[in-house]
């Protein structure tokens, strides 16, 4: 068949633009490498890290000394008198303010700070693993849809000498129209579902492309996770408790809300303020040029006594946010815990189908070569000899798609229980980080000189 011959001579292109020289083969291992350095979505989670550390700054801000120089000329014009402006007056003064005194609101604003950059810390390292895990998938749906075409096009083959044998037999008198009809048709059917394996493998070229940052080179399934896979679900369990970045974002979270609490509630107490200035120049209203320095020196006692209904409702509301924030906490506990178990039981299921399809293809095999003799002699008919081939590329594909959903599941697990880091993994890469960053900015003087980011 036309058709068919330019089916296989597509399928022949596709492989070798999927599997060139060994010299370009990219290991799991190299894969995640890749992904780890160039992904787009790990340098935005790590540029928000950087972005609330500036928030520690700003809280920390409201205590520090404010120092400004101010410098105004002016002049006025005297209608009522000699119809003219005077002459231009320039002053010149350098003013000070500190907030001495807030009862702790600020120290508790600081506190909140660092807890959101917590926060955010672990939300980098939630996304490492979920881009990790991304990368896992992408990688090995691309074997597995390049296994799934090469079995496809061998299946097309199969269908096609069942075709031509069918042909002959009726030319020869030893078969039926029906027979031959009945090939036609598997094949159509194994055309269809090539075809369809060569769209899926496209689409999973695509995401490859995508969350390793270029197209795939000759991939293979060989990866050594040493200890990092947990060894039971107990295990998984408590190791998800101690280090999944989102239980302990979490937590991070909780101490956000109180400490916003704690702020909320520190704004109804006094504060204290220091004010000075100096004037160096055009400080005596009377005479503007006349020389002289002026200073002066104040304090600043404030009392909240009633704003308007407006501190109380942002302590009810902080108080009800410190409550959600545990709740929530305990739905990421929940989520991370569901996350074990589904992955544990993946993983143990897809280990199970890998042990029933790597038997049901060694008999499937041998009830195909056993029946197509069988028909040769006249025992089996054609029908028969295309069920056993069918049920054996069922049992193939079975096979390809449970080792492959075994190794997602193996580090869906290790995801789970907050072990997909870099690290872990034995990853040669250089870890993200923006620990430097944040003590940088929370040096207090940096805003006079400048930062390397």
């Amino acid at each position: 068949m036309k058709f068919s011959g330019a089916l296989r001579g597509s399928a022949f292109a596709l492989v070798l633009a999927l599997m060139p020289a060994a010299a370009q083969a990219e290991s799991l291992r190299q894969a995640l490498e890749s992904a780890y350095t160039n992904n787009p979505n790990i340098m935005s989670a790590l540029l928000s890290v950087k972005a609330s550390a500036e928030d520690i700054v700003r809280a920390k801000s409201a205590k520090m000394p404010q120092l400004d120089f101010n410098g105004t000329l002016g002049t006025s014009y005297n209608a009522a008198g000699t119809g003219k402006f005077t002459d231009p007056a320039l002053k010149l003064s350098l003013n000070y303010q500190q907030n001495l005194f807030d009862n702790f609101q600020t120290e508790a604003s600081v506190e909140g700070a660092r807890a959101l950059t917590e926060v955010s810390k672990y939300a980098l390292r939630n996304e490492e693993q979920n881009v990790l895990l991304s990368a896992v998938q992408a990688y090995m749906n691309v074997v597995r849809d390049t296994q799934l075409v090469k079995l496809r096009q061998e299946n097309v083959a199969f269908f096609e000498a069942q075709v031509d044998s069918a042909d002959n037999r009726l030319r020869l008198g030893e078969g039926t129209k029906i027979d031959v009809s009945q090939a036609q048709t598997r094949l159509a059917a194994a055309e269809a579902s090539y075809r369809s394996a060569l769209a899926s493998l496209q689409t999973s070229q695509a995401s490859y492309e995508r969350w390793i940052g270029h197209k795939p080179k000759n991939l293979s399934t060989d990866f050594k996770f040493g200890g990092v896979l947990p060894k039971s679900i107990e295990e998984a369990t408590v190791s998800a408790e101690e280090s999944h970045p989102a239980i302990l974002s979490a937590r991070a979270a909780i101490r956000a809300a109180q400490s916003n609490s704690d702020a909320a509630q520190a704004a109804f107490g006094p504060s204290l303020a220091l004010s000075a200035s100096v004037c160096g120049y055009g400080c005596f209203s009377t005479d503007p040029y006349k020389g002289g320095v002026t200073s002066t020196v104040g304090l600043s006692l404030s009392v909240p006594i009633y704003r308007g209904g407006g501190l109380g409702a942002t302590v009810r509301k902080a108080n009800l946010n410190q409550i959600k924030s545990e709740v929530d906490a305990l739905a990421a506990r929940d989520q991370v815990r569901e996350a074990v178990i589904s992955s544990w039981s993946t993983l143990q299921n897809a280990t199970a189908q890998i042990e029933a399809a790597n038997s049901s293809v060694t008999s499937g095999q041998l009830v195909v070569d056993g029946t197509v003799q069988e028909r040769d002699v006249g025992q089996s008919t054609t029908l028969d000899v295309l069920n056993a081939q069918a049920e054996l590329t069922s049992a193939r594909e079975t096979l390809i798609s449970a080792t492959t959903s075994k190794v997602i599941a193996s580090f869906a697990l290790v995801a789970a229980a907050g072990r997909l880091t870099p690290a872990e993994l034995g990853l040669n890469v250089e870890v993200k980080s923006a620990d430097g960053y944040i003590a940088t900015v929370e040096d207090v003087w940096q805003e006079l000189r400048s930062i390397d980011e």
